[in-house]
């Protein structure tokens, strides 16, 4: 099993058990029918403070205290406490720990932690009090030339209560396989996370006969269980599911909206991604049921256009993912576009309908805004007009009477007022 096989077991956190892996597991209440979290934890309601200012929990008391929260493919976990120190690869477990009120639990994010640090700002600076603070958070990948490479002495080092990643992920990472995952499971805390549901993507065969495909609520429920904030989850939900109604009940027919293609630009080549796919990376398009421009070519990651292929397919409206406070200055690729002999003649381009669109591995808040953003730039008539997007600024503000969900009310709920 590699340089880390005769560590001490004793090196694994004890506040937190692993109690094996569960076969189809669901969500389980384990924790439903208590009225406080375990003692010495933060709890229901986020505040800062934590802690249930009592004495010491005996063996007897913390046994009884203890609860469960499962997912696939790690099945079910049982927690004596609610995580305080806590390992996330990816930005929807970073936003999903902001979101329950834990963002300070964070320890490290997968890649450069300003990057992605910076695309959460760019959505919470329009809730008053809720932020992510990165400041002394590990890069866990340090692999290059598009190799992904963790070590595991790295999470030795963080010594964390939870992995918020998936381990099928992990096991799939150069360097690593089951029995890597396993090791640090047992040594040092569980996993806990679900990733190939962002496009129903084919995990690890090791883990093909235990995996689940979830929908981004139904990460957040789980994930909300783990941390012992069901409520606040369903309060955040519930905004969410209000948006969507919102939506739904203003679409022009079916027949009148436009073709769509999502897709990153880089040195005269696009790379497509289809729209009209299961996953949670379509959380913020699939509400608005618009046909994909794609639909006729198979479309995988190894396939790309070039000017004249994109020409070819001619969408209505052009998505450039990862288009806020991330990598791409879309407005920039916008304008070399507009001067290119081909692709100048994009509909999307003569028609100023090429857009920042969002993240695809997005947490509940950014989806929020990002469904928000996809509604003005697809049916600005109905929905307000999008403002316009300057590269590396924050989500752009919009007119109180024109936004499609409550900032106060999100704020609200992430600081605890669920109620």
């Amino acid at each position: 099993m590699g340089q880390d096989a005769d560590r001490p077991a004793g090196t694994r956190r004890d506040a937190i058990r692993y109690c094996g892996a569960v076969a189809g597991a669901g969500l389980l209440a384990g924790c439903s029918g208590s009225e406080a979290p375990p003692s010495g934890s933060e709890g229901g309601n986020g505040s800062a403070d934590g802690g249930s200012g009592g004495d010491e929990p005996s063996d007897e008391d913390a046994a009884s205290d203890s609860y469960t929260a499962a997912m696939a493919p790690v099945g079910e976990v049982e927690f004596d406490a609610v995580p305080e120190d806590v390992m996330v690869y990816s930005l929807l477990y970073a936003d999903l720990a902001v979101a329950l009120g834990h963002g300070d639990a964070v320890n490290s994010l997968g890649f450069d932690a300003d990057a992605g640090g910076n695309t959460l700002d760019a959505y919470y600076a329009a809730l008053d009090g809720v932020s992510f603070d990165r400041e002394g958070l590990e890069q866990l990948n340090t692999g290059s030339g598009g190799g992904i490479s963790v070590d595991r002495e790295l999470l030795y080092e963080l010594g964390s209560d939870l992995h918020l990643a998936d381990p099928a992920l992990f096991a799939s990472f150069d360097g690593w396989d089951e029995d890597d995952v396993v090791e640090v499971r047992d040594r040092i805390g569980p996993w806990f996370g679900n990733i190939y549901s962002r496009r129903h993507a084919e995990p690890p065969e090791a883990y093909r006969d235990r995996y689940e495909y979830y929908t981004l609520p139904e990460i957040g429920e789980r994930v909300a269980a783990a941390f012992w904030e069901e409520e606040r989850f369903a309060a955040l939900d519930a905004v969410r599911e209000d948006l969507i109604e919102t939506i739904r009940g203003d679409l022009p027919p079916a027949e009148e909206r436009p073709t769509v293609a999502a897709l990153i630009y880089m040195d005269g080549t696009y790379y497509p991604s289809r729209t009209d796919e299961p996953g949670f990376a379509n959380a913020h398009v699939r509400p608005f049921d618009v046909p994909d421009a794609f639909t006729g070519d198979d479309v995988t990651y190894e396939m790309t256009y070039d000017h004249e292929g994109l020409l070819e397919v001619d969408p209505d409206v052009i998505f450039h993912q990862y288009g806020i406070a991330s990598y791409y200055d879309v407005g920039a690729i916008r304008e070399e576009l507009t001067d290119h002999p081909v692709a100048g003649d994009l509909s999307a381009i003569a028609n100023d309908r090429f857009y920042p669109s969002g993240d695809p591995v997005q947490g509940p808040i950014m989806n929020l805004f990002q469904t928000e953003m996809t509604a003005k730039q697809l049916f600005p008539e109905r929905f307000g007009e999008w403002p316009g997007y300057e590269h590396g600024d924050a989500y752009p503000e919009i007119p109180a009477d024109e936004r499609l969900f409550d900032r106060d009310e999100v704020a609200s709920i992430v600081a605890g007022g669920t109620e």
